[in-house]
């Protein structure tokens, strides 16, 4: 089994307060309107706005809104993102990586190099940490089954490479190529997702002992994921579950 999950950041984000919410619609709204200028606005022969639909939807972005961002994405008057990953080393030299959707790449370097400067760690150049991780389909469930054995079943059956239950969560892992068929058969069946995306996920993880690296290392990912341009932001930190919960 994979034993990588999201989980408990999809949890932390869950909890925050009502602006912080809002943030992370903007951040939503920022990638529907990139997938809408390079596909189209139909995410039935749009595969990658489909899935954004989908993300939104689970983190409880209103229907009215993503209608909305959709309709405005092909105006003139909205800013052209670009696409920037970067790549570097947290305190005790735990791989992260950035992934960001910038109108200004000059700010958002900056600030993402302030970051990695202020709290411990160093930015690196492309391709120094994503060896460590392989792309591949995420798709987190809250584990409220009573019937673990016909779960099994609908997982296996779905196409799924692998997947793995603990007492909070199921976890399923496809290949990216995959995962939006996967997706589609388990919602058919009437399977309702805390999160699915393709994500970075890292082949080893690097734990933290040091009471000083772990709160630098909680801080470089606060600030990272509280910035505008940044989109999403994977680690190989084996997170204590106790700092999880804070």
């Amino acid at each position: 089994m994979s034993g990588h999950s999201k989980w408990n950041n999809i949890k932390r984000k869950k909890e925050k307060t009502d602006a912080q919410k809002a943030k992370i619609f903007t951040k939503i709204g920022r990638e529907i309107t990139v997938a809408v200028k390079e596909g189209g606005a139909d995410p039935n022969n749009n595969g990658k706005l489909r899935d954004l639909i989908a993300k939104a939807k689970s983190n409880n972005v209103p229907n009215d809104n993503i209608e909305r961002i959709i309709k405005k994405a092909g105006s003139s008057d909205k800013a052209d993102y670009e696409s920037i990953v970067y790549e570097g080393y947290g305190p005790n030299g735990v791989a992260v990586i950035v992934e960001t959707l910038t109108d200004n790449r000059n700010r958002t370097a900056s600030d993402v190099r302030h970051y990695f400067d202020k709290f411990g760690g160093n930015l690196g150049t492309s391709g120094c940490v994503s060896f460590m991780f392989n792309e591949q389909g995420v798709i987190v469930m809250e584990n409220t089954f009573t019937d673990e054995e016909k779960l099994m079943e609908d997982i296996m059956e779905s196409g799924a490479d692998d997947y793995s239950i603990d007492e909070e969560e199921v976890e399923i892992v496809t290949s990216p190529a995959d995962f939006q068929a996967v997706r589609d058969h388990l919602t058919e069946m009437g399977y309702t997702f805390a999160s699915a995306e393709v994500e970075m996920v890292p082949s080893n993880y690097v734990s933290l002992t040091d009471p000083d690296h772990i709160l630098k290392m909680n801080l470089l990912l606060e600030h990272l994921e509280d910035n505008d341009d940044v989109q999403n932001v994977y680690h190989n930190w084996d997170m204590p579950e106790e700092e999880d919960e804070d």
